[in-house]
């Protein structure tokens, strides 16, 4: 994994040569970012994966034969501590979601500037997930549901521990979770164990997905 003194690792899989060789480009002039492979399609995106093991991986998702959220599925099954960028031109609600829920940890559009690509690589490599601003308000469009009289499992939370779901739901670290609450790594997990198991949640992806969905991340 990448560190203060080696770059981020990237891989890049995009069915667009013209995309790939832009993004080649423009990401090998940032500091603490290095292009380690270029990937047309989906299997070879997986084969390059396993291959280099890179620290993220900017992932397109319409793709000819296995598409992004499929390879995205596939490759967090096999490095769960790989990132997974989506970088794409689609906002529609039948790709967006269930690539989140394969495990993609930031989701950005086409549109986005050079220095926002980069910057969304190094906070991927820091833990920390960007969410472009219009598909982070579709998903508080779409998860936000009035009150209802049954009670739900965010309720048996502590207060400290809606605090640490609230700032993971937002994309912080567990570090910046922690300076935060000015509170040790060691209780952000233990914290993040707990609320875990009170929502019936397996990682922090699915716990923010949770906190949108139920509007505790105003």
């Amino acid at each position: 994994m990448a560190s203060e003194h080696n770059p981020v690792r990237v891989l890049l899989v995009d069915d667009h040569e013209m995309v790939r060789i832009g993004l080649a480009a423009v990401l090998s002039t940032e500091d603490g970012i290095e292009i380690v492979g270029e990937a047309g399609n989906g299997m070879d995106g997986l084969r390059l994966a396993r291959e280099y093991t890179p620290d993220v991986v900017l992932m397109d998702l319409v793709m000819e034969g296995m598409d992004g959220i499929e390879t995205t599925r596939r490759i967090m099954e096999e490095m769960p501590s790989c990132r997974v960028i989506v970088l794409t031109s689609f906002l529609d609600d039948e790709k967006m979601y269930p690539v989140i829920e394969a495990g993609a940890f930031s989701y950005l559009l086409k549109t986005s500037r050079a220095t926002e690509i980069a910057d969304a690589i190094r906070a991927a490599a820091r833990g920390q997930s960007v969410l472009e601003s219009q598909v982070a308000s579709k998903m508080m469009n779409r998860f936000r549901r009035p009150p209802q009289a049954v009670a739900q499992p965010h309720e048996d939370l502590t207060e400290r521990e809606m605090e640490v779901l609230k700032l993971i739901a937002l994309g912080k670290s567990n570090q910046e979770v922690a300076d935060e609450l000015f509170i040790g790594i060691k209780t952000v997990k233990y914290h993040l164990t707990n609320l875990f198991g009170k929502l019936g949640v397996e990682d922090r992806t699915q716990a923010a997905i949770y906190a949108h969905r139920n509007g505790l991340a105003d």
